[in-house]
């Protein structure tokens, strides 16, 4: 049995004895207390219906599956809320906020880029031009039309130019909501128009919180998945809900120290296989990339330093923390980080893959023993 199959066996072992009894949690989260870590969001976007200070553009900005989505989808459920009492906007059980919650709504839109290669989302010009359309029809039912528009950073200088009109003469009874990971990533006039909401990591400590009051998640596992989620609580709920995603983060590590354990005839070979599958290569590498950023600090910050993420894999990435030296744990976070960007800018898969590999360390002691295996 390789090593990944090991890994991947010991997982679904681990699983199966937690038996993970997650009470009904309401995926749609329909209040403003249902969002968690981003309290001063929740108080500015609250205060700016209840005193009708309302802009016509927000920016919501933020790391993935840090809660962006979320927080749209309950801010044009306030807004549209039939709740006689502002204070308790949303509801949750009117009719607004059920079709809203459950993508229905006549006068709610949300727009996501169109899958392509490797993963990648775009959105395109047509989609903004039948977004355009629908917001110049007067509301069906609603006080406010809303657009949520997902990863707006994935859109490409068509449909952002094309958008930039909306922006500046939008509707008066429209709301424009957009996400992205990050401002710098848009056309500089996108920020400008909009008012910024920029959402921070949630602490590990929030996420464990949620995990084991509103999930009914045991203790030991929480806490995994809290450091585990790297400050993305969407992740976290979802890799409860779905304890297979916990299998597959597994096997992408394994498949990490099985490179690692490589000489370079092995790891062309790996390349090659890992090449073919471009679709799963970017979440892959991002899998990669949390685990060099906690060798590197622990690297650069001694054997005492707290492992942030990767917690499941301590004892490795101490081992490795000592046999390698801080240059070469830098290097290679750098050149992990440098691939992705290349394989989200269209370079060629093969050639990127394969100079990652090449340029990553041995980990001798994993080789030694593939090395005693294969001979005995």
């Amino acid at each position: 049995m390789s090593r990944t199959q090991i890994v991947i066996h010991t997982v679904l072992m681990t699983i199966e004895i937690y038996e993970i009894n997650i009470r009904f949690y309401n995926s749609i989260m329909s209040h403003w207390n249902d969002i968690v870590g981003h309290d001063w969001a929740v108080d500015m976007l609250s205060k700016a219906i209840e005193l009708d200070r309302l802009v016509h553009a927000y920016l919501i900005t933020g790391p993935s599956q840090v809660g962006k989505a979320t927080l749209a989808r309950t801010f044009a459920q306030a807004l549209n809320c039939t709740s006689p009492e502002q204070v308790d906007r949303p509801c949750g059980v009117c009719r607004s906020c059920t079709l809203i919650g459950t993508g229905r709504h006549p006068d709610v839109f949300v727009v996501k880029g169109e899958q392509g290669r490797r993963g990648k989302r775009t959105l395109k010009i047509d989609q903004i031009r039948e977004l355009q359309k629908a917001l110049n029809l007067t509301a069906a039912e609603a006080r406010y039309k809303v657009a949520i528009l997902e990863g707006f950073d994935n859109a490409n200088a068509n449909a952002s130019n094309a958008f930039l009109k909306t922006l500046e003469e939008p509707p008066s009874y429209a709301v424009l909501i957009l996400t992205a990971l990050d401002p710098d990533l848009l056309l500089p006039t996108v920020p400008s128009r909009c008012q910024r909401v920029a959402l921070r990591p949630v602490q590990t400590d929030l996420i464990r919180e949620e995990l084991e009051k509103h999930m009914g998640v045991d203790k030991e596992l929480s806490r995994k998945l809290a450091h585990l989620a790297d400050g993305r609580i969407g992740w976290a709920i979802e890799a409860a809900k779905h304890p297979s995603l916990l299998v597959e983060r597994s096997s992408r590590l394994a498949l990490l120290h099985e490179a690692l354990a490589k000489s370079r005839v092995g790891r062309f070979e790996m390349a090659a296989g890992l090449s073919r599958n471009p679709d799963d290569l970017m979440k892959l590498l991002r899998t990669w990339l949390s685990w060099w950023r906690d060798l590197a600090i622990v690297s650069i910050g001694g054997m005492q330093t707290t492992i942030a993420v990767n917690i499941d894999d301590a004892p490795t990435i101490q081992r490795l923390a000592v046999d390698w030296n801080t240059q070469e744990v830098v290097r290679s976070l750098r050149q992990t980080d440098e691939a992705i960007w290349q394989l989200e800018h269209n370079a060629n898969t093969r050639l990127v893959v394969e100079n990652l590999l090449l340029k990553y360390p041995l980990d001798q002691l994993a080789n030694d023993l593939v090395q005693e295996t294969a001979t005995g």
